[in-house]
């Protein structure tokens, strides 16, 4: 089975520090800086979005397993907390998150939702994986001719 070429996430610059990203989806979201480093509140922020991608990636194979297994949810809550190295040290990645399902419903089976959270953390989720995986990253650059 050949490798599967994902491609077409654009991101556009918006003035200052904000910048439009369209995916294939065609679903446009708007990421800025935080206002202390010169944003102006347009969208969250890159490192907030990643965030956010963990917990939605994760929610959402949580939630699919759970109803295979007929747990019946009513609410449902991601909160996801990260560790940082200080202001000041570059690039500032995160040493350690930690990511916290917390679940309403009828009757829910505690040992159904520690699998679907494991089986999402060990299998499913693409956001978790990719970080874990720490795949090769590769920037290029080109120059186009334009107003």
């Amino acid at each position: 089975m050949a490798n599967e070429q994902w491609r077409g996430v654009k991101v556009d610059w918006k003035g200052g520090l904000a910048f439009e990203a369209v995916p294939p989806t065609g679903q446009r979201f708007t990421m800025d800086a935080h206002p202390d480093s010169g944003g102006t509140h347009q969208g969250p922020t890159p490192v907030e979005t990643l965030l956010g991608a963990i917990a939605a990636c994760s929610a959402m194979d949580v939630v699919l397993i759970l109803q295979k297994k007929r747990q019946q949810i009513t609410g449902y809550r991601v909160e996801v907390d990260g560790t940082r190295s200080p202001d000041g040290i570059y690039p500032r990645p995160f040493q350690r998150i930690v990511i916290r399902h917390i679940l309403q419903g009828v009757n829910l089976d505690p040992t159904a939702i520690d699998r679907a959270v494991e089986l999402s953390d060990q299998k499913y989720c693409t956001v978790i994986s990719t970080l874990r995986e720490k795949p090769e990253i590769e920037s290029v650059w080109e120059v186009e001719q334009g107003t």
